[in-house]
């Protein structure tokens, strides 16, 4: 299959494009730093991302641009404001549509 030098080989490759913009998309996505020393080798940075895909996802507890729309046009209508805790907390937000719509 492959001998021991194919494999030194591949240890030093440089990095790809698409491997850097996927890595650099996994640490903004889990709120991580890319390390310096993991950009170093296509080996190194592979291993990176195998852990970084392993780790749960870090997700934005603000409400989506949608909710914060619709939110605003029944305030709108209704004549009254959207609290500014629900602009922060994406639960908040649809307790407050939903028991604002109707």
């Amino acid at each position: 299959m492959f001998d021991l030098d194919d494999r030194e080989d591949r240890k030093t490759l440089p990095i790809t494009a698409k491997q850097l913009a996927f890595a650099q998309k996994l640490a903004l996505q889990n709120g991580a730093i890319l390390p310096w020393d993991a950009q170093q080798s296509r080996a190194a940075l592979s291993a990176w991302i195998e852990r970084q895909s392993k780790a749960p996802a870090l997700t934005d507890p603000r409400p989506t641009s949608k909710q914060v729309a619709f939110a605003e046009r029944i305030a709108r209508l209704k004549r009254r404001s959207v609290p500014d805790e629900c602009y922060r907390d994406r639960g908040l937000m649809s307790r407050w549509i939903d028991s604002n719509k109707g």
